[in-house]
C-alpha cells in the first residue's frame, strides 16, 4: 500500500468534491470573517454568466465577485465574459476546491484592501 502525499491527498479530496460543498464551505468561512455574501439560488431568469457569489465587506472596502467551479468544471463563455468585464471595476475570479484545500481562498478573503491611485499618481 501506497502512502498518499499531503499534496496528492488535497488533490484526490478536491477530484471529489461537488461544487455545493465548495459553496457551503467558503460561504460559511466568509460569513465568519464578516463578508455579505450574496448568492442567486435559482439564475435561469437572470442575466447569464453572472458568478455564482457576491463577497463585500463595506468596513474593509472589499468587493469580490467568485464563480465557483469543481476541479474539472470549465467556464462558459458568458461567465467569461462577464468576469473580464466585472474585473474592471472590482476584485474577480474563480475558486476551486483545491484553492479552498490549499489555502487561497482564505487568502483571498483576508487580503487588505487594495490601494487605489489617482491617474498619473505612483502609489
Amino acid at each position: 500500500m501506497k502512502v498518499m502525499t499531503r499534496d496528492e491527498y488535497r488533490a484526490d479530496v478536491a477530484r471529489g468534491m461537488k461544487e455545493a460543498a465548495l459553496q457551503a464551505q467558503v460561504v460559511a468561512m466568509a460569513r465568519e470573517l464578516g463578508f455579505f455574501v450574496y448568492h442567486t439560488h435559482d439564475s435561469r431568469r437572470s442575466e447569464p454568466g453572472f458568478p455564482d457569489l457576491v463577497l463585500a465587506h463595506g468596513a474593509r472596502g472589499r468587493l469580490l465577485f467568485r464563480e465557483l467551479k469543481t476541479q474539472t468544471g470549465r467556464l462558459s463563455d458568458a461567465q467569461r465574459r462577464v468576469l473580464a468585464e466585472l474585473g474592471g471595476a472590482a476584485d474577480v475570479g474563480v475558486w476551486r476546491p483545491l484553492d479552498l484545500l490549499e489555502g487561497r481562498v482564505l487568502d483571498e478573503l483576508r487580503a487588505p484592501q487594495p490601494t487605489t491611485t489617482t491617474p498619473g499618481e505612483t502609489p
